[in-house]
């Protein structure tokens, strides 16, 4: 495996995993559009990554050639063997197992590893050389039970009758994930969505995701009349700070992120209610992982990347930053200005 400009390139498969440019043969670990990008000659990628990349880039987008392959399959590109194992990040992600001449890699692409009743869990496998993010890579982040963030939304839903609950989440993962942890939860009421959700909601319904009744947020009907009091209404992050939050009675700013462990980015983005809510693994997790998977050798493909080799050569393992190109740079929930995280 070689770092370029292009990527993470498999030398003797002669193929990229998630590359930042359109190349000719493409391992595609996720949806999110910092791994998905548009273009590529021919994709690989499980059944429903390949749905996600569709639906948001287009068919004649998505890759010219669209190769779907499910976990527990495998095939041989150029001697290498190629399997899929989930990652727990969102609907369809995976990592990528590729094994060559008697030598193991496992690329990760984004992972976490809490229960998502949305996606497949994370399974660890054994490796030569492992390559992880390391999105939360310092010992400040312990995410708590997704549960709890969860409960206490509807313990100010509770509170606050007279007001809407607005929680700006990720179009992708993040929204539909919480949306089943209210109904675990026992939200059984209608959630309601901004307009930017709606179509990976349809999808991961269509996909055997389901997430009970969903309705899309009604235009102002009189000008001012407040709407939506004692609901939960979910809209992308930035939506508050647009006309279109007029339409809400009161609303109740919440945000559901890992970076809402830290207090100053909330207060900068006048979140009332901080909802730490993660879909990347924390500190412990990162940690605990590497000593799952076995390798002597970690790679970090992005976020703090110093501290987690520091860690990790406590632990006798080999750590080493591949610094690619554009990472981390999709989901603007889950990627704050460096200081936020104390560089």
């Amino acid at each position: 495996m070689q770092a370029t400009p292009k990527g993470l390139y498999c030398v003797p498969g002669d193929f990229f995993v998630d590359p930042p440019r359109p190349v000719g043969r493409a391992v595609i670990t996720h949806g999110h559009s910092d791994h998905a990008r548009p273009d590529h000659d021919a994709v690989l990628a499980t059944p429903e990554t390949l749905t996600i990349m569709r639906a948001r880039m287009g068919v004649e987008r998505a890759g010219r050639v669209q190769q779907a392959l499910r976990p527990g399959e495998s095939l041989t590109v150029n001697g290498v063997g190629i399997r899929l194992v989930p990652a727990g990040h969102v609907l369809g992600s995976a990592q990528v197992v590729l094994d060559w001449q008697g030598s193991r890699v496992v690329v990760s692409g984004d992972y976490k590893r809490r229960a998502d009743p949305t996606c497949a869990a994370f399974e660890p496998v054994p490796c030569d050389a492992f390559v992880t993010e390391a999105t939360f890579g310092l010992p400040v982040f312990h995410h708590p039970p997704a549960e709890r963030e969860v409960a206490r939304l509807l313990e100010s839903v509770r509170l606050f009758p007279e007001r809407a609950h607005l929680v700006g989440v990720y179009a992708l993962g993040k929204c539909q994930r919480l949306i089943a942890l209210l109904r675990q939860a026992g939200w059984d009421r209608p959630v309601w969505l901004h307009g930017g959700l709606t179509t990976l909601c349809g999808l991961y319904e269509e996909l055997g995701v389901p997430l009970g009744e969903l309705r899309p947020v009604p235009a102002v009907v009189k000008r001012g009349a407040p709407q939506l009091a004692g609901e939960i209404v979910l809209a992308p992050s930035g939506a508050e700070a647009t006309p279109w939050v007029r339409r809400l009675a009161e609303p109740v700013v919440c945000a559901a992120s890992g970076w809402m462990r830290v207090r100053q980015r909330a207060k900068a983005k006048g979140v009332e209610l901080p909802l730490i809510v993660s879909d990347h693994a924390d500190w412990d997790e990162l940690l605990l992982t590497a000593d799952q998977v076995q390798a002597p050798e970690i790679w970090v493909t992005h976020g703090r990347e110093d501290a987690l080799i520091h860690a990790l050569g406590l632990r006798g393992i080999r750590g080493r930053a591949l610094h690619l190109i554009g990472r981390g740079e999709e989901d603007e929930a889950e990627a704050p200005p460096a200081e936020e995280a104390g560089e």
